[in-house]
């Protein structure tokens, strides 16, 4: 065959590949291979291979795509049928009203954690105009995304954050300059360890590892092969970063300060039992989701 003809061929085939038949394709391609929400990863997928928002997909439907477009996209639908995490594969998570970015090594923000957010602003937003600026910790920051979200929000008070991975925190770091003006002070360490003695906050925020370990091979493999174990394994009963930080936060909280954390929706009784042997708490209340879990619970620290 003559090379102009198969150039032409070759020209013929591409030229099917339009962007709405490389969305249906797709779609199908990933519900055979069980991957949830076939159409909007394959949407997030194209969009970000082309540069582009998702809503040009549509406004652009009947572009063909270039060779060397469908071979960058056919290299990252192999990554996701391989479960890799869409948000890892792209390099951001939206959450809260920002996109972040993220990486092998941080913790992918859920939405269920925008509860615990919601209800630290609320916290805040108390009597705001007749307080001082309070001080605010956020304990395993991750990609940064719960203080960062409260910073943006409520940019009067003051922000601080730790987290025992230096990958985390420089993922953080990038993330808070990106995302808003305002300082946040990132320390290093596990828990409470990088805070001097005498560090007092108004309020101490976390979404802390829950899982049991011998849960870890229960969850999805996208979760299990990607993430990190460090910021999911809990210790046997789940319960170990909680009997961490309730033991050592009231050293570090004003008196009538807040401690709001992150839970798994089976956990009331657990937290409980682990508060039964501080005294130092008080008023304990537990917020649910919007399917009726208990998510988050809120502990104060008594004035006494």
């Amino acid at each position: 065959m003559p090379k102009k003809i198969a150039k032409e061929n070759c020209q013929r085939k591409l030229s099917a590949w339009t962007i709405i038949k490389v969305l249906s394709w797709t779609e199908s391609y990933l519900k055979n291979h069980s991957i949830d929400s076939p159409r909007l990863t394959a949407e997030m997928l194209l969009s970000y291979c082309l540069g582009t928002k998702r809503l040009d997909l549509y406004l652009q439907y009947d572009r063909p795509l270039q060779e060397n477009e469908l071979s960058d996209f056919k290299g990252l639908i192999k990554r996701r049928i391989q479960n890799e995490p869409v948000a890892y594969i792209i390099g951001e998570k939206g959450f809260f009203e920002s996109d972040f970015e993220v990486a092998p090594g941080v913790l992918i923000p859920r939405p269920e954690t925008e509860i615990l957010v919601e209800q630290a602003l609320e916290i805040l937003n108390i009597n705001q105009g007749h307080l001082r600026p309070r001080k605010v910790l956020e304990l395993g920051t991750g990609s940064g995304a719960i203080i960062i979200s409260l910073a943006k929000a409520n940019p009067r008070h003051q922000y601080f954050a730790s987290d025992i991975s230096w990958a985390a925190l420089e993922i953080a770091k990038n993330n808070a300059e990106k995302l808003t003006r305002d300082k946040i002070c990132f320390f290093s360490g596990s828990w409470f360890l990088p805070m001097g003695e005498k560090a007092l906050f108004d309020l101490i925020v976390s979404n802390p590892p829950y899982i049991p370990s011998g849960d870890i091979q229960t969850l999805q493999s996208e979760i299990r092969q990607f993430e990190p174990i460090i910021a999911l394994d809990a210790g046997r009963d789940g319960f170990d970063s909680f009997r961490s930080i309730l033991a050592d936060a009231h050293h570090y909280l004003v008196p009538g300060g807040s401690i709001l954390l992150e839970m798994g929706f089976d956990q009331k009784k657990g937290i409980e039992n682990i508060l039964t042997q501080c005294p130092w708490y008080e008023n304990i209340d537990f917020i649910k989701d919007l399917a009726g879990h208990n998510r988050t619970v809120l502990i104060k620290k008594s004035i006494d």
